[in-house]
């Protein structure tokens, strides 16, 4: 009987081989077979990790070369006219990340975690064709292995719902041309074996779900199931509850229904019309999004509960959603503080965890050295309860104290003051804040921190960096100038490693979209600010010119939400002791003379929640606590923010509650729509809407980008608008950038004539 069941694993690897291969064939060093060999190596040995951890459910076409909703896409046929013409990786990856000729497709967040996926483009004059070689080889490949893998596919409602009409049609529209497809999908792997397993994702089913497309869910399961006798499909959700969903899904042929109940606590109502059904179900209890080591007992009690439901023999042990959220193994670090480390666990010592949960829960016996690591695990959580590294009495009694939690003024009265003060033109031009991490800045900043360079060297590898940004960013024409951050290995990290309270690894890398990985910082006590983090750089590169500089600071809640954060305290009270020590940093910066303090909130909307009742309370403490962050700020420091990946139709309001005076956000690969919602509520703040896409390698032309002011101003007056690139400049060459920031600036001075 199996027992336990992994709902995906990482992909990129555990020493980012898949990044490092990826990279070097983008860059033509070298051929894509080295991919395809990296890839291989990479698959086998992540099976082979489960298999060894004692894991029956183990999944195969989880990898992907970029993106899994890209290789949905590619698997129907999905290709935008654009990239007709174009074969196998060429097409993959221009799709993905563009080329000379095209623009790459949109990416936006994978509901409300920091992947980002390719949103697929339909169009009612395209045809549709299966192309199942990826899946079929995978598995074909494990098999070689000698595993036996389920097979993950997304699932055609969530396809749907989470692709684009490029007309701005209904995409459930497709339904009737892409059902087919899945159809056929599942005859061609039934061919595979006596028997196979079929994951399909559905998790678009835990957000709020309209009635028509609750409609779909019987007819496209019942068709599915019955497409083929031998396949067991298995309908899986995660990060939230679908109770409307399941309460369809359990009068469906389905073999089981995945369920998350970690962060859809409400999936213990469905409980009872799942025992009735007689279906498996594949229990989410270890948790695939945060970092901490499971608490066994505990977890074993709720499986308990749900035991008392659902008969033992129809449970599934499983993790809440893909371990794709959580970084690798913790193997690798070396330097982290012992007792800290002793708190973790990291997607391959989840899999142990999973293991022991399974045998505790159906009392199987334990070896000798699994009884230790019980044992182990109990010890663990008990020190994390106690531990005087979590509770700060200072920082307790601050946050008690607050009472100041928004800026003087009205928006108003500071824009006054601030044009006084800043003589700014209309269309001013500026960045977002990084410039490339060169290899020699990546090369300094790694000598210093293991001890092969002192801290006057390194300081003066990163001044010299410093002066080359400005020296540039003057040259150009830019008007409001950033240091480049050459300092910061990562936006986030950045401040973890200087907050008391953070802590931060060696490799905690996880995949953020493509190639691209972040190494979140952890949240495992009170935070406090011991001293300044930005002040000395940013008042050395104010230094070096007269133009202003803006100092760049990342909001709480962003700071929260790519963090993997503690789960003994809310995430509200978490954010607000983050606040503080931004608002210390706000006060700092002004009374050293920067003007302007742009304090990012990229992930403001990622950390939505899901389901629409429980969006007001985030919204209350996430505004409050960016309020608390910038009220320190004198009436002529200009605040910005830049906010990205974000759809603003649902809260742009709430955006305009923030009462920043300058906003910066993404819109290069959606035209000016993006930007028609501000001028609808009549939003009064500054706009700097993003005029070209920094996530493709391509340099946009000065027409195109006159053109694509041209298109801003349709929408708001020139007043009310600032010119920057969509995003931060971090992962792009300098021999892009360079052209690509001048070309900007020559478009600004077009307009401005012709106007």
């Amino acid at each position: 009987m199996s027992k336990n069941y992994v709902i995906g694993f990482p992909r990129i690897g555990e020493q980012r081989e898949l990044k490092k291969v990826l990279e070097k064939f983008w860059a033509k060093e070298t051929d894509f077979s080295e991919v395809e060999k990296t890839a291989s190596e990479l698959k086998a040995r992540h099976w082979n990790y489960q298999k060894e951890a004692g894991i029956d459910f183990i999944a195969s076409n989880d990898f992907s070369l970029y993106d899994n909703m890209l290789d949905t896409a590619v698997m129907l046929g999905a290709v935008p006219a654009r990239f007709k013409g174009l074969e196998n990786e060429a097409l993959y990856f221009s799709m993905a990340r563009g080329n000379k000729e095209a623009v790459a497709m949109e990416m936006t967040k994978w509901f409300n975690t920091n992947y980002h996926y390719i949103v697929p483009e339909l169009n009612k004059e395209d045809s549709y064709a299966l192309n199942a070689s990826k899946i079929i080889n995978e598995y074909k490949e494990a098999k070689a292995q000698g595993i036996t893998t389920k097979i993950n596919l997304i699932g055609p409602i969530t396809f749907l719902g989470l692709s684009k009409r490029v007309d701005r049609g209904d995409t459930y529209e497709f339904f009737g041309k892409i059902l087919p497809l899945y159809e056929q999908l599942i005859k061609e792997i039934s061919l595979l074996d006596e028997s196979v397993t079929v994951q399909i994702d559905e998790p678009v089913f835990v957000k709020d779900i309209e009635p028509k497309v609750l409609s779909l869910i019987k007819p496209c399961y019942d068709a599915l199931c019955t497409a083929a006798d031998n396949v067991n499909i298995i309908v899986s959700t995660y990060f939230e509850h679908s109770s409307e969903a399941t309460r369809v899904l359990v009068h469906t042929p389905v073999w089981g229904i995945g369920l998350d109940f970690l962060y859809g606590e409400k999936n213990v109502g469905s409980l009872e019309a799942i025992a009735k059904s007689g279906k498996k179900l594949i229990a989410g209890v270890l948790d695939g999004r945060n970092i901490w080591k499971n608490d066994i007992a505990a977890t074993v009690a709720m499986l308990e509960k749900i035991a008392a439901d659902v008969a033992k023999e129809n449970i599934i042990v499983s993790t809440s959603s893909s371990l794709l959220h959580t970084p690798f193994t913790l193997k690798y670090e070396e330097k982290m503080d012992a007792e800290i480390k002793n708190w973790l666990s990291y997607a391959v010592e989840k899999l142990e965890e999973l293991n022991l949960i399974t045998k505790t829960f159906f009392g199987e016996p334990l070896s000798e050295t699994e009884q230790q690591a019980l044992q182990a695990n109990q010890a663990a959580n008990q020190s994390r309860r106690t531990s005087s590294l979590i509770h700060d009495a200072s920082v307790q009694q601050r946050i008690a104290s607050i009472s100041k939690f928004e800026r003087d003024g009205t928006y108003e009265e500071r824009i006054a003051i601030q044009h006084d003060v800043l003589k700014y033109k209309p269309l001013a031009t500026t960045t977002i804040g990084s410039f490339p991490q060169t290899q020699e800045v990546r090369k300094a900043r790694r000598e210093f921190k293991n001890g092969m360079i002192d801290e006057t060297q390194y300081t003066k590898e990163m001044q010299h960096y410093i002066d080359d940004c400005v020296a540039f960013q003057e040259k150009c024409g830019i008007e409001v100038l950033v240091h480049g951050e050459p300092e910061r290995n990562d936006m986030v990290e950045y401040f973890g490693e200087q907050l008391k309270g953070y802590g931060f690894s060696q490799n905690g890398w996880v995949q953020s979209y493509g190639s691209r990985c972040v190494k979140p910082p952890f949240i495992y006590g009170d935070i406090s600010r011991p001293k300044p983090m930005t002040v000395e750089w940013i008042s050395y590169a104010q230094s070096r010119t007269d133009k202003i500089m803006k100092g760049m600071l990342t909001g709480p809640v962003t700071i929260l939400n790519w963090s993997f954060v503690r789960d003994d305290l809310s995430r509200g009270e978490v954010s607000k002791q983050i606040a503080l020590a931004i608002h210390d940093e706000v006060d700092d910066l002004q009374k050293a003379g920067i003007k302007i303090i742009q304090v990012d909130e990229a992930a403001f909307k990622e950390g939505y929640p899901l389901r629409t009742s429980n969006i007001p309370a985030y919204e209350s403490w996430a505004v409050r606590d960016f309020k608390i962050a910038v009220s320190s700020a004198d009436k002529e420091t200009q605040i910005h923010t830049h906010m990205c990946y974000s759809e603003f139709n649902d809260i742009i309001r709430t955006i305009e509650a923030m009462d920043a005076d300058v906003i910066s956000i993404e819109t290069a690969r959606s035209g000016n729509e993006l930007l028609k919602i501000f001028a609808e509520v009549g939003y009064r703040q500054e706009v700097g809407p993003g005029v070209y896409d920094i996530h493709s390698p391509r340099i946009p032309s000065v027409e195109e980008i006159v053109d694509q002011i041209k298109r801003l101003l349709e929408v708001l007056p020139k007043e009310q608008l600032w010119i920057n690139p969509d995003c931060g400049l971090k992962t792009r060459k300098w021999d892009e950038v360079k052209p690509s920031l001048e070309n900007m600036v020559k478009a600004v001075e077009i307009v401005r004539a012709s106007l």
